[in-house]
């Protein structure tokens, strides 16, 4: 039997910064709330990975590296210099085996990559 990453929670005291970030960076939308739930869903527009925001509770230190979000593009540089236009700045570019990759964060302080890797050949 496998299974499948199907969902991400990030914890965050920055609900509608959070939304915000990863509809307009990253072309998520907002699936419909389900009555009570206090979790926002955040769905890929071509599938993959869900995100589910969950606020913080008070205690929750933010921007501790202890998951990054990485997100597959088959241009780096590009996709780098697009977001860069729209306010979100990344690191330096990395090379590796083929593939090419950057980081950042999101507004809560989460670590957050764009990479090639998932499009390398070999």
């Amino acid at each position: 039997m496998t299974a499948t990453l199907g969902r991400v929670i990030l914890y965050s005291p920055k609900m509608d910064d959070m939304v915000a970030f990863y509809t307009r960076h990253f072309g998520f939308s907002v699936k419909p709330g389900q009555g009570d739930d206090r979790l926002v869903e955040l769905v890929a527009p071509e599938g993959g990975a869900v995100i589910l925001l969950h606020p913080a509770s008070q205690g929750q230190k933010q921007g501790q590296v202890q998951a990054k979000l990485v997100f597959d593009v088959p241009d780096v540089p590009a996709f780098c210099d697009r977001a860069a236009q729209d306010g979100l700045r990344f690191g330096p570019l990395h090379r590796a085996d083929g593939y090419c990759f950057a980081n950042a964060k999101d507004p809560s302080g989460n670590a957050i990559q764009v990479s090639s890797r998932a499009f390398a050949k070999g």
